[in-house]
């Protein structure tokens, strides 16, 4: 079966510095017209640092949506054009938030954090090999860099301390591609 909803109207409410949002009529599989409200977001990157000696590299922000400070991977927005590169955005925004560079980033997928309204594609990434030095985080960006053994990590998930999306996908799919694996001591 075709599930494709085919759009035939769309409407502009908002139109803001990171995000766009409207309302759409589209066309149903079977004939019928539906109502779809649609977040528009130029997608993200997070990246998961993980040090020699098995730490994992996070930052601690507030996150004001939730009024919340919250411990994450270091990521950020594709806010350098449409065609600006993921993996080059994600040696940005690590070297930005943590002063890290890294001597490998292997990808790790993309994933799309709310299907139901938003059009952010995430884009993860493990840095290996890390080389420590100065961060530069943006104007008005404060942030804490926080280092915890994978073990912590995959701890304060599995309680729900920690409940950030984007760094439970990139540590799942980095334990799921054994790039964790020899850190379990």
């Amino acid at each position: 079966m075709d599930f494709t909803e085919k759009t035939l109207t769309q409407e502009y409410q908002f139109k803001g510095r990171i995000i766009k949002c409207r309302t759409d009529t589209a066309l149903l599989p079977d004939g019928t017209e539906c109502y779809r409200e649609v977040c528009e977001h130029p997608g993200g990157v997070g990246v998961l640092p993980i040090t020699k000696e098995g730490e994992v590299i996070l930052v601690r922000q507030f996150r004001y949506p939730y009024g919340e400070t919250l411990l994450e991977i270091p990521a950020g927005k594709l806010d350098h054009g449409p065609d600006e590169d993921p993996a080059g955005c994600a040696v940005r925004e690590l070297k930005e938030e943590t002063g890290f560079t890294a001597g490998r980033m292997v990808a790790l997928g993309k994933s799309y954090p709310s299907p139901g309204f938003l059009t952010e594609i995430l884009h993860a990434y493990c840095a290996l090999d890390l080389v420590p030095g100065e961060s530069q985080p943006d104007e008005g960006e404060f942030v804490e860099v926080v280092r915890l053994p994978i073990r912590e990590v995959e701890r304060q998930i599995a309680s729900g301390e920690l409940c950030d999306g984007k760094t439970m996908i990139a540590m799942y799919r980095a334990r799921l591609l054994g790039l964790l694996d020899g850190f379990d001591h």
